[in-house]
């Protein structure tokens, strides 16, 4: 695609929640931080929340990669199970085996066993879930009966809770009131300011392999942080769009007029325009016809 036309070596703006990517910026530093401290203490839930796009997935894969080698973990990204499921999804990841042919109360005896197993070995067992909100209300009251697994020192096993906002107003039900007690930390992850999508923007680019002169001035990186309510999935997209129109073009300059064209083709951006500021014509605009057309007619013209 555009790779060799800027002089990348990879694709910067992917969706992808690649590490290598990572910029250690405030909310996302300081997220590490808040788990990396509370892991240490070896007491309970650690909760973190954002709204969708904000990096929670990244987070959770940079803690996986960074955490300490006295600590076991068993990473679970798609908690949409039932109790059962999610006891045995857990027995498995601690390497208990034929996990899935035992009954219930095997099942947990042999996960309680293996957990004290690897305390008695020195390690600190942690439980990590992606996507958290969509854990049923039963396996989230069997999360909870996890965590009564303990010596007289010290829990066996913590979980650490990524998830969206709704998380928070499930957890404020009545039914949900021991476990919220047992969150000993929590963090909410932010929107990056225009500062931060500046940089967000630069470094991508430049671990891609870009060299040349500025693509994204600081003027069109405001706009995009405005546009994009500084969220990083957003961004994505838009900085994906607008290299793919120049391309098209046969450009190297990226202009406020690209960015107008990728922000009309996508949904999440003009979920957050009021009415007041576009008609429905502007909503229907075809832009995307624009950008694959002209992205077309340059592969044309080249062959």
């Amino acid at each position: 695609m555009f790779l060799y036309h800027f002089g990348l070596t990879e694709l910067p703006f992917t969706l992808t929640p690649n590490t290598k990517f990572y910029l250690g910026l405030e909310p996302h530093t300081e997220a590490l931080a808040v788990l990396l401290t509370a892991l240490k203490t070896g007491e309970g839930f650690i909760k973190v929340t954002g709204e969708v796009g904000t990096g929670k997935t990244l987070i959770c894969r940079k803690l996986l990669n960074e955490i300490p080698d006295t600590f076991i973990t068993a990473y679970i990204p798609n908690p949409y199970l039932n109790p059962d499921e999610l006891r045995r999804a857990v027995a498995a990841e601690l390497g208990v085996k034929q996990a899935q042919r035992m009954s219930v109360q095997l099942l947990t005896q042999r996960i309680q066993d293996r957990l004290l197993d690897l305390h008695n070995q020195g390690h600190s067992v942690v439980l990590i879930l992606d996507e958290a909100q969509a854990l049923p209300a039963e396996s989230l009251e069997a999360l909870r009966l996890f965590t009564n697994l303990e010596t007289e020192t010290r829990k066996l096993l913590q979980v650490v809770l990524f998830a969206q906002p709704e998380l928070d107003q499930r957890l404020n039900e009545t039914q949900f009131r021991q476990l919220k007690q047992r969150i000993t930390f929590s963090y909410k992850l932010r929107p990056m300011t225009s500062l931060e999508v500046t940089r967000y923007i630069q470094h991508r680019i430049e671990v891609a392999g870009y060299k040349g002169p500025l693509l994204f001035s600081e003027k069109l990186c405001n706009k995009i942080a405005k546009t994009s309510q500084g969220i990083p999935r957003i961004v994505n997209i838009l900085c994906n769009k607008m290299l793919m129109l120049t391309y098209g073009q046969g450009h190297h300059q990226i202009t406020k007029k690209h960015l107008a064209i990728a922000a009309k083709d996508t949904e999440a951006v003009n979920e957050h325009l009021s009415i007041g500021k576009r008609t429905r014509a502007y909503m229907l605009v075809a832009s995307i016809g624009l950008i694959a057309a002209s992205y077309t007619a340059h592969l044309f013209w080249r062959t």
